[in-house]
């Protein structure tokens, strides 16, 4: 049993890479203990590499995206997108816009606003061009998406 520890702390030593030990006490010759003459030192290796992680990685990414110049956004299938210029503004975020090209006896649309431009607190103002979905259900009804600069 006595030959067993000796054998398991040497090995334990073996894996932390410790100095040199000897062990003057055996009373079982049968079991031959390693020593070390040298400690066992590796190499750091210095990190070079440029990889970006977390949150560094995700401005990088947003970065990226501000440098294109063409918007893309998902195609929805049962929406219309009209290019339009605000009228006439409205109480609770409500715009009265007229499509642009359209004749004069259309009457205008009643467009709020989406929830992106709303969030982002973006101004819209009498005049503006704007983007605005429609749905195909009620064509005087829609959706303010994208303001022109």
């Amino acid at each position: 049993m006595r030959s067993f520890i000796y054998l398991c702390i040497s090995f334990l030593l073996l894996a932390l890479n410790t100095q040199a030990f000897t062990v003057n006490n055996i009373k079982s010759s049968s079991v031959n203990f390693p020593t070390l003459s040298t400690p066992i030192v590796a190499e750091e290796a210095a990190v070079t590499s440029t990889t970006l992680y977390g949150k560094k990685a995700a401005r990088a990414q947003g970065n990226d995206r501000k440098n294109k110049t063409e918007r893309v956004r998902k195609q929805k299938d049962d929406v219309i997108e009209v290019e339009a210029v605000v009228i006439e503004s409205l109480p609770n975020a409500m715009f009265r816009c007229g499509i642009e090209g359209a004749p004069e006896t259309q009457p205008p649309i009643l467009a709020t606003i989406s929830g992106k431009i709303r969030k982002n607190y973006v101004k819209i103002l009498v005049g503006d061009k704007v983007t605005v979905e429609l749905s195909p259900y009620d064509l005087t009804r829609g959706r303010i998406t994208f303001r022109k600069r």
